[in-house]
């Protein structure tokens, strides 16, 4: 028995050694030589300042300012949220894009909740987007549009989506269509391994 014991204690630490620190070890380090970006989250640094990851999306939207100039606060106290005509804007979010709690709304089809959500999203989309798109329909609003991101931090949107908010930026902005478009090419990825999804625009990078 004292020979099972000794052997079992071996085994544990041979194997927390090997799998515990060495492995992981390896593994880092080929990392950080190979891929020293993504092993490092993937990060957007702008003048010198990380403002985030290509891998997670964020929330492009701006407080509602109330007559007296503070921000207006909903029935729970939290801020009164509007997407910012500015930039471009993410899919929306059952977490309002909080990388520390990924979820996504857990409502089925048949739910009159998520109905009433996806209406509340349609009709701010086209509130947003009908004066940079004269005659923009119900049915010509891209579904990443108007439902909920999977994870809650999906950092892409739709091709659709983003021609047609890309109308409103080069309006806001004063810049030219045709340059919007071009950069909203420069910052699509293709499909996964070529074949899988969809192109998706990242909107952090755009």
């Amino acid at each position: 028995m004292r020979r099972d014991l000794t052997n079992s204690v071996l085994a544990i630490l041979v194997f927390t050694v090997l799998l515990g620190l060495a492995y992981p070890l390896a593994t880092t380090g080929l990392a950080q030589v190979l891929f020293p970006n993504k092993a490092d989250g993937s990060q957007i640094e702008r003048d010198g300042k990380v403002v985030g990851s290509r891998l997670i999306g964020q929330d492009f939207r701006r407080p509602v300012k109330g007559p007296d100039g503070k921000d207006k606060l909903d029935a729970d106290g939290n801020p009164v949220l509007e997407a910012d005509p500015r930039y471009f804007q993410s899919r929306p979010s059952a977490t309002g894009y909080n990388p520390a709690a990924t979820f996504f709304n857990n409502l089925g089809p048949n739910s009159e909740k998520l109905r009433t959500l996806f209406e509340a999203n349609l009709a701010a989309y086209l509130k947003l987007e009908r004066p940079y798109n004269p005659g923009l329909a119900k049915g010509d609003v891209p579904p990443d549009a108007v439902q909920t991101t999977a994870s809650g931090v999906d950092p892409h949107i739709s091709e659709d989506n983003a021609e047609i908010q890309a109308r409103r930026i080069a309006k806001v902005r004063g810049l030219d269509l045709d340059r919007v478009l071009e950069l909203v090419g420069e910052n699509t990825d293709d499909r996964g391994l070529g074949v899988l999804g969809e192109p998706g625009v990242n909107v952090l990078e755009l």
